[in-house]
């Protein structure tokens, strides 16, 4: 299990004056990024593979507050992925300093080719790198249609007649 440590800061925090909704998303996606980094491929590598990471989905389960100052530890462990490894599931934990579980996200993604936008397959170093390690115990194998949740599709709306009905 990789693990990355912060402190939580006063930006990260909410009106409540706990870790914000927002703040857990960007600790995974930070979190993430120092991992890639431990296997040695940077930000820069990424763009001259002209491959990126895209979010397609992320959730949140919350169990306990947190507060300014606090050591957090963020975990990662990739929790499954397609046979063609262009998507995969990571799911982080955190931690106190005691190591108590105070929140777990999980998180859809997928590879995305940055000049064609379009999905697509990691070279395979990186993929070795990326898929055969820091694997969750309960790791699994998922078909595309598994990213779908079922049912929620994208709905257009027609903005000029909505406009007008709001005074804009």
């Amino acid at each position: 299990m990789f693990l990355n440590k912060v402190k939580v800061r006063w930006n990260d925090l909410d009106a409540n004056g706990h870790l914000a909704n927002a703040s857990y998303v960007a600790l995974m996606s930070a979190t993430r990024v120092e991992y890639a980094e431990s296997l040695g491929f940077t930000f820069i590598d990424f763009k001259k593979m002209m491959v990126g990471p895209v979010a397609l989905r992320e959730e949140v389960h919350y169990f306990k507050e947190v507060f300014l100052g606090a050591p957090i530890y963020i975990s990662q462990e990739l929790l499954g992925a397609t046979e063609d490894q262009v998507f995969y599931k990571i799911r982080h934990n955190f931690y106190d300093a005691e190591g108590n579980n105070f929140a777990r996200g999980e998180m859809l993604g997928a590879w995305i080719d940055l000049k064609s936008r379009k999905l697509t397959q990691l070279p395979e170093k990186v993929a070795t790198a990326f898929f055969e390690k820091n694997k969750s115990s309960d790791f699994h194998i998922f078909t595309k249609e598994d990213t779908r949740i079922e049912g929620i599709k994208p709905k257009n709306i027609d903005l000029v007649n909505k406009l007008d009905w709001f005074g804009n």
